[in-house]
């Protein structure tokens, strides 16, 4: 599987067009990717990407709000969006045999959304319960203020979700004028995966009258991100930890050094974490590393929760891990991790809706590999490969957020001042 993995057409008064062709599937997934997320909005637009993901599912020019509820029930697979730092998504996995009308409805709802009025403050509620969702998991909670910890001042670490203040200043009008400026070729991206043939995918969209074009997203690289320790006071069961040092970009050649070094340290049941932490200590019920990645940015991070007595000895042996993990990987945690990430890679290519959406990663590249072939760029990393990207990066500054009650956070926060 080379470069024919998928086919691309750039229309010339449209946005640029990707598929892959899975003839045995019996189901399409569609998605519409737009280069906009929250760290696109200025400081009174807070939240406004992710509100108009929501408020898209509204009605068409053609569709009210319940008939477009109806006709997407009526096409019976998963109708879906996301919005993040740098993307909102609509999402759409159908027979093959309604691709053309899901299609059709994706279409309208980006370029012909009613926003109705009376539904914006409905919508808010629903977002703001949304919000209070998240203050409720300790775990989401804690990762928003330590991602805003990461980056203080600075666009990209503000909620994807905004705020209370901004929303509720943010009208019908602000929505229309955000997409109209937004939704717009370049930024625009259309995928399908699945049973579909890629000239109807491209004579199907060509069809519909796109706005004219804009200009790309331009995005003032973050500063260097924060280091040292961030306590937040918390009441609750657990005292909840992240760690991070500067990772690799989306688009980074390293990615294949940086995903095994993750999946030994932090990234199966046979992990470094995993083991020492959990299996061996009983720290923690839940323990592991994570690689995150926007256009210009990344970081490596480890998210823990431990009981708020214990998290001191947690911190110890976290940093203990972290300062030995680059000197001591072996090449038969390499070759596991390496098998793992093989299964990973394969079995996702029997997913319709997992093709879809990795296509979608194109708008942070000029071209796509297949999924097979960053199976073969794996396999040519050594150990000693992962040993040194492991070294350059953990030995950076880190940041510590810690998020514990108040009787166990000072004893927390010296022990990784010691550490």
């Amino acid at each position: 599987m080379g470069l024919e993995y998928y086919q691309e057409t750039d229309l010339a008064d449209g946005p640029l067009v990707l598929s892959h062709e899975m003839p045995e599937s019996q189901s399409v997934a569609l998605g519409i990717f737009i280069d906009v997320g929250s760290r696109d909005e200025s400081p009174n637009e807070a939240g406004i990407t992710h509100a108009l993901e929501h408020m898209l599912f509204k009605g068409t020019k053609d569709m009210d709000v319940d008939r477009l509820a109806e006709k997407l029930d009526e096409l019976g697979g998963n109708a879906n969006a996301y919005t993040s730092r740098e993307r909102t998504c609509f999402h759409l996995h159908v027979l093959y045999e309604q691709w053309r009308e899901a299609l059709d409805i994706l279409i309208a709802m980006v370029q012909e959304p009613a926003i109705p009025a009376d539904e914006w403050p409905r919508e808010r509620e629903v977002i703001y319960a949304e919000m209070a969702m998240v203050e409720d998991t300790p775990e989401e909670w804690v990762t928003d203020q330590h991602v805003e910890g990461l980056f203080p001042g600075d666009v990209i670490g503000k909620p994807v979700l905004g705020s209370h203040d901004s929303l509720a200043s943010i009208g019908t009008e602000d929505l229309s004028s955000f997409l109209i400026h937004w939704y717009r070729p370049p930024r625009m991206l259309i995928t399908a995966a699945g049973n579909i043939n890629h000239q109807d995918l491209v004579d199907a969209v060509g069809e519909a009258n796109w706005r004219k074009a804009g200009e790309p997203a331009l995005r003032k690289q973050p500063s260097a991100m924060a280091t040292g320790l961030q306590p937040l006071k918390r009441e609750g069961g657990q005292a909840q930890l992240v760690v991070s040092v500067a990772g690799i970009n989306a688009s980074s050649e390293q990615r294949p050094v940086a995903w095994l070094a993750n999946q030994v340290l932090g990234g199966g049941l046979s992990s470094r974490l995993f083991r020492e932490v959990r299996e061996k200590r009983g720290l923690a019920y839940s323990i592991g590393s994570h690689l995150n990645a926007l256009s210009d940015v990344g970081t490596w991070s480890i998210t823990c929760g431990s009981e708020p007595e214990r998290a001191a000895e947690c911190v110890s042996l976290l940093s203990s891990l972290l300062n030995d993990f680059s000197d001591s990987v072996t090449p038969d945690e390499v070759e596991r991790a390496r098998k793992q990430l093989e299964v990973q890679l394969r079995m996702g290519l029997d997913s319709v809706e997992g093709q879809m959406l990795y296509l979608g990663g194109r708008l942070d590249e000029s071209a796509l590999i297949s999924p097979l072939q960053w199976l073969e760029k794996i396999r040519a990393v050594e150990a000693t490969d992962v040993s040194g990207w492991a070294a350059k990066h953990l030995s950076a500054g880190k940041l510590w957020t810690v998020a514990a009650p108040e009787q166990a956070l000072d004893k927390i926060c010296d022990r990784i001042r010691t550490c």
